[in-house]
């Protein structure tokens, strides 16, 4: 076990310094030293850690003029997949928004203007940057929400952050360093947040890499997103001892601030990856999901929904219909207040 962190050099104790930064194998897992901060098991950062002396503060992820941490409401991300037009976005949004506020639940909309991701080059992509991000200014203007949207180059971060409260990275480029960096720095700049998805081949402990790069980029203002885990070939499975691991994953190597918020994505959890030109899904699962993860304890829900999922652009076998999420988030605020 070592013990990381301590006081200052105070000679009267300087006999015990050994015993401050090494305990013997056998000490346990309670250890309490005033003088250190944090108590990591042995083989490093890579396993779980217990926080002794003093707790850190609570991390909380500020985006537009919410907030999204522990003891808040349960915080919900969505819209449609991809921006088709500015009228359905505004549609989807609006309905989004007007249940969002009826249930007390925070509401941020999403939509993505470049799915640089599809699985055919010949799959539809949406708008572009500078028409994506004219139509996200209007909608969040005109529905007075915050909006957030995903970048897949370092190049989108900056224009991105002058429209999008939250900056989303996707799962399959959550390890690269360039587009993290730059959204850390275009997020700082613009007094913005960085929303990063766990991607579906890392353990929850992983997620230390890219926060690291943020936090070294000066962006402590940040939140993951978990959406699956790759099981095979084909299939996504959702670990919920996992998400556990995630919501507690400390990251006081990096700052003072505690573990980041955790934010569980029910649709895009239910894909089947690998079913053709277009990713398959089970769309009717996703309230399960839900239901689960915000027993579990997460802080904000993501969700993509369209008026007809079949005729979507992007994601129509996983999107909901807006009656569908309706019902989902309905069932959300009856379990969170059940646990509040």
């Amino acid at each position: 076990m070592v013990v990381v962190g301590g006081g200052g050099g105070d000679s009267r104790n300087a006999s015990a310094s050994p015993r401050v930064h090494t305990a013997r194998a056998n000490a346990g897992p309670n250890l309490v030293n005033l003088r250190c901060r944090r108590v990591f098991p042995i083989g490093g950062l890579g396993g779980f850690s217990s926080a002794t002396y003093p707790p850190p503060m609570p991390r909380l992820c500020s985006v537009g003029n919410l907030r999204i941490g522990p003891g808040l409401p349960l915080a919900i991300i969505a819209g449609p997949c991809v921006l088709e037009s500015l009228d359905l976005g505004l549609a989807v949004g609006s309905r989004l928004a007007s249940t969002c506020n009826a249930l007390g639940l925070p509401y941020i909309f999403k939509a993505s203007f470049d799915k640089a991701n599809r699985s055919s080059i010949a799959s539809p992509r949406g708008p572009g940057l500078d028409q994506g991000l004219a139509w996200l200014a209007q909608i969040r203007q005109r529905l007075n929400v915050p909006v957030t949207t995903d970048i897949h180059e370092p190049d989108h971060a900056e224009p991105a952050a002058a429209v999008a409260d939250l900056l989303q990275i996707p799962a399959f480029l959550c390890r690269q360093t360039d587009l993290l960096v730059a959204a850390a720095r275009a997020a700082v700049a613009a007094n913005r947040a960085v929303n990063v998805k766990k991607g579906q081949f890392l353990a929850p402990h992983e997620m230390r890499g890219p926060a690291r790069k943020l936090i070294e980029a000066r962006c402590h203002n940040f939140l993951f997103t978990e959406r699956g885990t790759s099981f095979g070939y084909g299939r996504l499975i959702n670990d919920f001892l996992g998400l556990g691991d995630l919501i507690d994953l400390d990251l006081a190597p990096l700052d003072s601030l505690g573990p980041a918020p955790v934010c569980f994505d029910c649709t895009h959890s239910t894909q089947l990856p690998g079913a053709g030109d277009q990713t398959g899904g089970r769309p009717d699962r996703a309230p399960l999901l839900a239901r689960a993860a915000v027993a579990a304890g997460v802080h904000a829900l993501f969700l993509e929904c369209h008026p007809n999922p079949k005729s979507a652009l992007s994601d129509a076998s996983t999107m909901l219909t807006p009656d569908q999420a309706d019902a989902l988030l309905h069932d959300a605020a009856r379990i969170r207040r059940a646990l509040s």
